[in-house]
């Protein structure tokens, strides 16, 4: 389902599953045809848009307030551990944006959030990797957010509530997650069929009027194997803030494969 954007100007929003560690960069005995599926989907985000900067909300950062990487030269953490030694080389040096940061902070504390900011803190895994694939040329400031540790699926939408003035300012917000994030259960055909009615789910209520698809977001533990699929939701929260920022805008599917055997999927919302 692919719905057209009323506000030529604005950006869209986009929650993508960023795969596993540094999958792209280094041999970790894929399926080709996986691998093509994911990295051509994440190719696919250049042509979306032309956004004057990026702000990405990945799974794999959690503060206990809205927290701002703040660099105006990020450096690379790498949040993953026994990959060879190439995959601690793996640089994208996109610039950070002081102006964005302060501008979210703006948008944040307006809504009733507290922020901080960490200049020291890196890209990682869930920012780099994908974008890396997507942006190869790293030439687009970026600015990563992180999630909330108390993993509250209400909070996490208002918070995107918050960010959505930035969408008619030039800003792609993306949320980096997966859709399927139980470790144990990668390439366990036993898994597939709970990896399939929970995407289903995702497919079904992405497509929802506003009120409805935040209220099934809300409540998603009730989803078809929910906590088979997310013993832990840090993986889906990324969904929760951008469906936060797209507002009245209903989502479509633009990828639905499998990656390691599992049914995965993003939603963009325009």
């Amino acid at each position: 389902m692919t719905t057209p954007n009323a506000h030529p100007s604005r950006m869209p929003v986009v929650y993508l599953p960023h795969g596993g560690g540094p999958w792209p960069f280094v041999e970790m005995g894929l399926d080709p045809r996986e691998f093509e599926a994911l990295s051509g989907y994440l190719r696919s985000l250049r042509t979306l848009a032309s956004p004057r900067a990026l702000l990405v909300i990945s799974a794999h950062w959690e503060e206990l307030i809205p927290t701002l990487m703040s660099a105006e030269a990020p450096g690379m953490l790498y949040d993953y551990y026994g990959f060879p030694p190439a995959s601690y080389e793996i640089t994208w040096p996109a610039p950070g944006d002081p102006g964005l940061v302060e501008r979210v902070r703006g948008c944040l504390e307006s809504a009733g959030f507290e922020t901080a900011t960490d200049a020291a803190r890196g890209f990682d895994h869930g920012t780099f990797v994908p974008l890396k694939v997507a942006y190869p040329e790293a030439d687009i400031p970026t600015v990563q957010l992180s999630l909330l540790r108390d993993l509250d699926p209400a909070r996490h939408l208002a918070l995107g509530r918050a960010l959505a003035p930035l969408r008619d300012e030039g800003v792609l917000i993306i949320g980096s997650g997966m859709s399927f994030h139980n470790l144990r259960a990668f390439r366990d055909a036993r898994a597939r069929p709970l990896a399939a009615a929970f995407d289903a789910w995702l497919h079904e209520t992405a497509g929802l009027e506003v009120t409805e698809r935040d209220a099934r977001l809300v409540a998603w533990e009730r989803a078809p194997a929910a906590r088979e699929v997310h013993p832990r939701e840090e993986h889906l929260l990324p969904l929760m803030v951008v469906a936060g920022a797209a507002g009245s805008d209903r989502g479509h599917i633009p990828y639905s494969d499998t990656f390691m055997g599992m049914r995965i999927s993003a939603v963009h919302f325009a």
